[in-house]
């Protein structure tokens, strides 16, 4: 086993190293070509996300964890999303297949979990829980739509869990490392990006915001409102966005530009002011949830509540510009 810091230094200096050699080696890397859901002009190298995998797991398997953030738990799971994305990244997958390995993978954490966990878990947990790392997990895919928006969420979210085990002198190496990886992947991820996280790098990400949340709340280390909470910019923008397209009988497994950080962008503010904003909302929301966690439990509900409106309005107030700039076209 190695100290937390070590652990961290470890993460981010092979993702760096990583990183670089992605770079070196761009022109051979498969691109994110312009397309219905893109917001750019020229293609973009992807699989960036090999850099967060290449710090990450090494040092994963060398330090301490609570027992329902475990390796064992998750390890499995992710390399099969891992495997599959990267396929998909260099060569597309059915979606079928795609989709069929997301939920065996989600359902194979949630069964995991549930023996792991102390007492006997009901089988509505294991219901919510698969369901909520198939959905993370596609969310977070979703998102990663705009210059440094993942990555961003990636440091943020999980330097949130590391700071509340933390603060419980609790095992917090594993979300800390991870979260170490994303600073050199945000250099090459910011506007304007050289490179994308990719779907081997948003997928598998995606669901270990899910497994390491759902982990925390059946170890006792945080409340159940507490995930939602560190990761709602994108979890209420790929949701709002997902039910306003229902609610209007698109055609929402299609491909599109409509998700309220895509719109912001297109109305002008761009991938630097579309990162800005968003920024704020994870620091905003991620930093309240800790402070909950850590001083005052039971206002975290409603904190997740207050923090739901802010978004509510910010999405309202893109909305508005949206159907504005819609007239005058």
């Amino acid at each position: 086993m190695i100290a937390t810091p070590a652990a961290i230094g470890a993460a981010a200096a092979a993702a760096a190293v990583a990183t670089v050699a992605l770079l070196r080696l761009r022109t051979r890397l498969p691109l994110a070509t312009p397309n219905a859901r893109t917001l750019h002009a020229t293609p973009i190298p992807r699989v960036g996300g090999l850099a967060v995998w290449a710090g990450f797991l090494p040092v994963a398997l060398l330090v301490p964890a609570p027992a329902t953030l475990a390796p064992a738990l998750w390890a499995g799971p992710l390399v099969a999303l891992v495997i599959v994305s990267l396929r998909d990244d260099m060569r597309s997958v059915s979606i079928p297949v795609r989709l069929a390995v997301h939920a065996i993978a989600s359902v194979w954490f949630a069964l995991a979990l549930s023996l792991a966990a102390a007492d006997a878990t009901p089988v509505a947990f294991v219901v919510v829980a698969a369901i909520a790392c198939a959905w993370s997990l596609n969310l977070y895919n979703f998102m990663d739509g705009s210059d440094g928006l993942a990555a961003a969420m990636t440091l943020v979210g999980f330097a949130a869990y590391g700071a509340v085990l933390g603060w419980q002198d609790a095992p917090c190496a594993l979300p800390l490392a991870l979260a170490a990886t994303a600073i050199p992947v945000l250099f090459v991820n910011r506007p304007p990006a050289r490179m994308f996280l990719g779907d081997v790098g948003a997928v598998p990400l995606g669901f270990l915001a899910a497994a390491f949340g759902l982990g925390g709340v059946a170890g006792g280390w945080w409340p159940a409102w507490f995930p939602p909470l560190v990761f709602l910019p994108f979890v209420a923008d790929a949701t709002a966005t997902l039910a306003r397209r229902v609610v209007a009988r698109e055609r929402f497994w299609e491909s599109h530009k409509s998700h309220y950080y895509q719109r912001l962008h297109q109305l002008g503010a761009g991938h630097a002011g579309t990162l800005a904003a968003w920024a704020a909302l994870m620091a905003g929301s991620a930093g309240t949830a800790v402070a909950c966690a850590c001083l005052v439990p039971q206002w975290g509900a409603a904190a997740l509540a207050a923090w739901c409106a802010v978004h509510g309005g910010v999405f309202a107030a893109i909305d508005y510009h949206w159907r504005r700039s819609a007239r005058t076209t």
